[in-house]
């Protein structure tokens, strides 16, 4: 499904590459108690939540924006014919390329990629196998990194791991560096004239966020500060992949009130239908999260 909204003057649609029960949720938040997912996870059903099946809803989704003239795709997904450990991930095969060319982001219409975190179910469209060989999948586009998580990944397969990221970097990362593709963020640098980079780490030592600004709105691209609605409701809960903990809390505690006090519509890039919403303060200092309606493109 292709799902599109307007902030301002921005048009932003999300394509979704699968969606589904997919996580455990000892395994996703191995901190969640018994008795909180017995009293939160129920009300999050059923788009965010499978009470038959106890596991979470997990989407994989590329966010585009088109701003003027600029095209941009945030955050690249699994990716097809990619092998991955997780078999949720592993070879896929779908109609991604086809469903971004019907949001007008075909692959050599789009002018910027921005990569917000160099996880696995980030990077995968970053390049598509042709002939063989893995070719960056949106030739005239500049792609964005974190410099951080760059150096981090960098490092693991430069000393022998060849799945660092899951394989991902590998085959997603390294081709577009070395075709000189890929530069690397900055702290309040904007991009595409429309998209702020606001450093939300923790998630990965340089996760950031992105904040659009158009017509007196606002959107917030938060990457993985949030999983799922349950870290709204519970703000100290990590899931299993954060690798910095504690700065991932505090982040997550910073943007919640951020977003909330900016009436910013907030995507993340894995929540269940309809995939984002609005974060709204409660009296007893925690927050609430307001679903956001949609136009099926």
């Amino acid at each position: 499904m292709i799902f599109t909204r307007r902030i301002g003057r921005a048009e932003v649609t999300n394509v979704i590459e699968y969606s589904g029960p997919t996580h455990d949720p000892a395994v996703v938040f191995p901190e969640l108690g018994a008795e909180d997912l017995a009293r939160i996870a129920p009300k999050l059903a059923p788009h965010h939540y499978v009470v038959a099946m106890n596991r979470f809803i997990v989407t994989i989704q590329l966010w585009v924006v088109r701003f003027d003239d600029k095209v941009v795709v945030i955050d690249t997904g699994v990716g097809n014919f990619k092998t991955r450990a997780a078999a949720r991930m592993n070879m896929l095969n779908t109609l991604v390329l086809p469903w971004l060319e019907a949001a007008g982001a075909g692959p050599d219409k789009v002018t910027h990629v921005v990569i917000t975190h160099l996880h696995s179910d980030h990077v995968g469209w970053n390049t598509r196998l042709v002939d063989g060989r893995w070719l960056p999948t949106f030739p005239n586009a500049r792609h964005f990194m974190p410099k951080a998580d760059f150096d981090l990944f960098d490092a693991q397969y430069r000393d022998g791991n060849a799945l660092a990221s899951a394989g991902s970097f590998a085959d997603s990362v390294l081709p577009v560096v070395e075709d000189g593709l890929v530069e690397f963020v900055e702290p309040g640098q904007i991009i595409a004239g429309c998209l702020e980079v606001e450093p939300l780490p923790g998630h990965t030592p340089g996760q950031y966020g992105l904040r659009l600004r158009s017509e007196g709105q606002e959107g917030m691209f938060c990457a993985d500060v949030f999983h799922s609605p349950m870290q709204i409701a519970l703000p100290e809960l990590n899931t299993a992949f954060c690798m910095q903990p504690e700065a991932a809390r505090a982040t997550r505690r910073a943007l919640l009130s951020r977003v909330a006090d900016r009436n910013a519509l907030v995507m993340p890039c894995h929540f269940g239908a309809p995939y984002c919403g609005y974060i709204v303060s409660c009296p007893d200092g925690g927050f609430n999260f307001l679903p956001e309606t949609a136009t099926l493109r």
